[in-house]
């Protein structure tokens, strides 16, 4: 029986210092999975043309806003200043946020904002959309079935998301780079 623990633990010794691979693989993941949806996303909410970086579609109101959108009859000029600003926020952040992710650049900085952007998205999805009311939107953990859209997928995203904070962009990242330790081997630790 020790000659089995003490194979385990030279096995696990030996995965401890790969942890690299959890943020690499992690930015990979992110990049396959989410990049695509969160730029397609802000896409909808751009207005027509270059000036549409500046001026929101009104579908974005829709998205961002919906029950707001509604009382003021759908009309985007009932809106004012601050509407635009969340809007165009929300927006920048769909594209900016998930392309520093990939990059690995200012990762875990990146990955906090995503976290608090997934969390508004949940809550407007839920309540101002009306997820709330359905279970199949809402999910339920500990249930079998793990294709809740908010308990179960965004979980997974907040899971993949925080272990960036904890961890960092890994070897293969700008920020790796801009610290000045690009090509150094990561440092063996006992755990």
């Amino acid at each position: 029986m020790n000659a089995l623990l003490s194979i385990y633990a030279s096995i696990a010794n030996g995965l401890n210092r790969q942890d690299w691979l959890l943020s690499t693989f992690g930015r990979f993941l992110f990049a396959a999975t989410l990049l695509g949806y969160f730029w397609a996303s802000a896409t909808t909410k751009l207005g027509d043309g270059f000036f549409g970086l500046f001026s929101p579609s009104t579908g974005a109101y829709a998205q961002i806003f919906p029950k707001a959108f509604e009382a003021a009859g759908y009309d985007v000029s009932q809106f004012g200043v601050f509407h635009w600003a969340v809007v165009m926020a929300g927006t920048y952040a769909e594209f900016i946020l998930p392309l520093l992710i990939v990059l690995g650049l200012f990762t875990r900085l990146a990955a906090v904002g995503m976290i608090g952007f997934v969390a508004v998205q949940s809550l407007t999805d839920l309540y101002g959309h009306g997820g709330i009311e359905h279970i199949e939107t809402l999910g339920k953990w500990f249930d079998r079935l793990p294709d809740g859209v908010i308990l179960d997928q965004r979980g997974f995203w907040f899971l993949l998301l925080l272990t960036l904070v904890i961890k960092g962009a890994g070897p293969l990242s700008l920020d790796r780079i801009l610290s000045g330790k690009a090509g150094a081997p990561e440092p063996i630790t006992q755990h």
